[in-house]
């Protein structure tokens, strides 16, 4: 559903001819999630760690909760197992869990929609139109945007989930104010790093074979990170690009400075890292990446501070 087209793309532009057909695939609402959910409850019942669930039923409740179905976050089964068989809903949890609802609403419509609209009349021009400090701001309020826009839906997800009597593990925690590249996928989007660790990345190794396997290990699962988000090449890179920067973190000495500039530092550097992925991200291609981060970098003469670009 997700991936056909991109392989089969990739593959026919290798081999200049058509060896397999592009096709119009309507890809299923919500199947990043559910898919990783079902393989989560396959691995565990096979490893022992849970119970088989008998009742179709609440197998189907798990794997198709509506609050967190479309946009996470990703919940393990073992996780929300004792609130399929014993779960009660109680008027301060019913509140309890409006209110984080609400808070999430307030993200996403009032900040994340907001700050979205901009970069969006930012990038609809084309690059080499742009002042480095436009490809600036639409890079920092896009790092800005993803942030209240799937920590919102986080939000909302966990606050329904609470209502109904469910217990969600939280999905952020604080993210940007991460002090390195790894600590950043400690906070952001905590169920799938935890994922990717769990299933992927201790199943391959972890870091108990020696220091080239790991090394291809976190590479393998960065690129695979990239490729869950989306079937294209920005978002594989874009993966790679952060394991790039895990590697060299783990590489280096731990940074022992506990001084006040060197916070500062290392956490300008984390916002920078992050920021430029973004970029990789939000784009519709890596040639549009690759514009846009030599614009914010290498300005070619062009005014900095232009905003006539965007004025309507």
């Amino acid at each position: 559903f997700k991936y056909y087209n991109f392989f089969a793309g990739n593959l026919n532009a290798a081999f200049h001819k058509e060896l397999i057909p592009i096709r119009a695939i309507a890809l299923p609402i919500g199947i990043s999630f559910y898919t990783f959910q079902s393989i989560s409850y396959i691995v565990d019942l096979y490893r022992g760690t849970i119970s088989v669930q008998r009742s179709w039923f609440k197998l189907a409740l798990y794997i198709s909760f509506f609050p967190q179905l479309i946009a996470g976050p990703i919940v393990k089964y073992k996780d929300i197992e004792p609130f399929l068989n014993h779960r009660s809903v109680s008027f301060e949890h019913s509140v309890t869990g409006l209110r984080r609802f609400c808070f999430g609403l307030g993200k996403k419509v009032l900040l994340a929609n907001t700050l979205g609209y901009t970069v969006d009349a930012i990038l609809k021009h084309p690059i080499s139109e742009l002042s480095a400090l436009l490809c600036w701001t639409a890079a920092v309020f896009y790092t800005l945007q993803i942030y209240f826009d799937f920590s919102g839906y986080s939000d909302m997800a966990i606050g329904l989930a609470e209502t109904l009597g469910f217990k969600f593990k939280e999905n952020f925690d604080l993210p940007y104010c991460s002090r390195s590249v790894r600590e950043f996928w400690r906070r952001w989007h905590i169920s799938l790093s935890t994922w990717f660790r769990d299933y992927l990345y201790i199943p391959l190794g972890g870091n108990r074979k020696g220091s080239l396997r790991t090394i291809l290990n976190l590479l393998i699962v960065f690129f695979e990170t990239g490729l869950w988000h989306g079937a294209q090449w920005n978002f594989a890179v874009w993966g790679l690009f952060h394991g790039f920067f895990l590697i060299i973190e783990r590489l280096l000495p731990a940074n022992q400075g506990k001084s006040f500039p060197a916070k500062l530092l290392s956490h300008v550097y984390t916002l920078l890292v992050v920021c430029i992925g973004w970029v990789l991200f939000r784009a519709d291609d890596l040639s549009m990446a690759r514009q846009q981060l030599q614009r914010m970098f290498l300005p070619n003469g062009q005014s900095f501070w232009n905003f006539t670009e965007i004025v309507d």
